[in-house]
């Protein structure tokens, strides 16, 4: 079976920094891009950054310059660097993972990590 750990969240003040990180492991035949996820409570689970097997990455525009995502394809692992954090940063933050197993392709989700952004 393919399962993803994220952790690294916790509670910091506005403009501090967290580095959470995501590991993949199982059955794994390849995987095709990693990525992360936030949803807050009451809202929608919205993308926050992905970077694909070649090194293309992506953020959501409430995240750009502040964020920055990297892999190891090695490891499959995935991180999410976060500095200057806000307040509207606070959510759970689940990582995302497309792959192919020998069950087919499909996309495995993290447990989640919660991040708390506050004074």
């Amino acid at each position: 079976q393919v399962q993803l750990v994220d952790s690294g969240g916790g509670l910091v003040q506005p403009g501090g920094s967290l580095r959470l990180s995501c590991a993949a492991s199982g059955s794994i035949f390849r995987v095709y891009a990693m990525g992360w996820y936030r949803q807050a409570p009451g809202q929608q689970r919205e993308p926050v950054a992905a970077i694909t097997s070649g090194g293309t990455t992506t953020y959501a525009d409430s995240v750009k310059g502040r964020f920055t995502i990297s892999r190891d394809n090695a490891k499959n692992t995935v991180n999410l660097q976060m500095n200057s954090l806000k307040p509207e940063d606070t959510a759970v933050y689940y990582c995302n993972v497309d792959l192919h197993s020998v069950l087919g392709r499909t996309t495995s989700w993290g447990q989640g990590t919660q991040v708390t952004v506050s004074s």
